[in-house]
């Protein structure tokens, strides 16, 4: 057994304010990763401290692309993206990857096993990514996703990918975050067995039929023709820009390029219209509205008043003595209460 005295672990310094902001404009990865820290952390302190490095490095974001990657379980969005993303980086970009991953909703824990699954990618040095858990966020996409976007985009990242988690309705809440969303889908399986619904292939800019390599190629050409078919009852999710099918495999990199040639058009295309700074605004204006609406229902259930009378007003409910509408009025109405409680009696 070793006499040695274990030597207590070293702490971080702290950084202040301008070491952040120097840090993300230097593209230190280090600090980088540390400020995306500091925006997911609960700490009021460190909410404040966050907020005002976002406040200082707004002038350096909005120049990145923002693409969203969205597909079921098992379509292949990982090695799909480490694909394209190696095919960017040898073009001279710089890459951030922002992973949203499943949250448990039992223990809260999340898997973070991105960094395993794009070991090429990772390795690059203009590649950054980062793995979030989506928490009880809409959509999967993790609360402060947006906030990461901008650090990534103030950092000098060329183009941002953001993937999320499965789909389902909520995947709203990736295309209000990005430019150009992307779905993936897999070859052979209809739309049923995929889970896709009508509304995710509305939002997409484009459709990839990915594993479209070796036997699966003719069910995959099989896959593109009836969504093409299927676009043709559709509005396109972006005014003056036609939704189209494509086939690609991840695996192979084959029709990847074609890909990043098709969004590269999009820009080109309808940057100049304004098209894309108008979507960018209204996203920020949504966000505005989400953050207020967020605000507001955490003041709710946080006033004494309301924590005083919900577990009645839920029993009632539940009892049946009391309508929802009645029950939620009445809540409503609780932080207009006089401080002293419901009755006013005490002083």
């Amino acid at each position: 057994m070793s006499n040695e005295i274990p030597r207590p672990a070293q702490r971080r310094r702290e950084l202040s304010v301008d070491d952040y902001v120097a840090g993300v404009r230097a593209g230190d990865r280090t600090i980088l990763a540390r400020a995306i820290t500091l925006l997911e952390s609960d700490s009021r302190r460190h909410e404040v401290q966050a907020q005002e490095v976002l406040h200082r490095l707004l002038p350096f974001t909005g120049r990145a692309k923002r693409v969203g990657i969205t597909g079921v379980p098992g379509v292949g969005k990982s090695t799909f993206i480490e694909s394209l993303g190696c095919q960017l980086v040898e073009r001279g970009q710089k890459l951030a990857v922002l992973t949203i991953d499943p949250t448990s909703s039992r223990s809260g824990g999340s898997i973070l096993g991105d960094k395993t699954r794009m070991e090429r990618l990772c390795q690059l040095p203009a590649a950054f990514i980062r793995p979030s858990p989506s928490g009880l966020s809409l959509g999967g996409v993790a609360r402060r996703t947006r906030e990461t976007m901008l650090l990534c985009e103030a950092a000098g990242f060329d183009t941002i990918l953001v993937e999320t988690v499965g789909v389902g309705q909520t995947e709203i809440a990736l295309r209000s975050l990005v430019d150009f969303f992307l779905l993936l889908l897999l070859p052979g399986a209809g739309d049923e067995l995929q889970g896709i619904k009508k509304g995710i292939v509305e939002m997409a800019d484009l459709v990839a039929i990915n594993k479209a390599e070796g036997e699966n190629r003719l069910r995959a050409e099989l896959a593109r023709q009836d969504q093409s078919a299927a676009l043709h009852y559709l509005l396109p999710a972006t005014s003056e820009w036609p939704t189209e099918v494509v086939l690609c495999a991840g695996l192979t990199g084959e029709g990847i390029p074609e890909i990043w040639e098709r969004i590269e058009k999009f820009y080109a295309a309808l940057t100049p219209k304004g098209i894309i700074a108008r979507r960018r605004q209204e996203q920020s204006l949504a966000w505005l509205n989400d953050l207020i609406l967020d605000e507001l229902k955490r003041r709710f259930y946080r006033d004494a008043r309301v924590q005083a009378r919900l577990p009645a007003i839920q029993q009632a409910l539940l009892r049946g003595e009391i309508t929802a509408v009645r029950a939620a009025e009445t809540l409503l109405a609780a932080p207009r209460e006089n401080p002293a409680g419901a009755t006013g009696a005490e002083h």
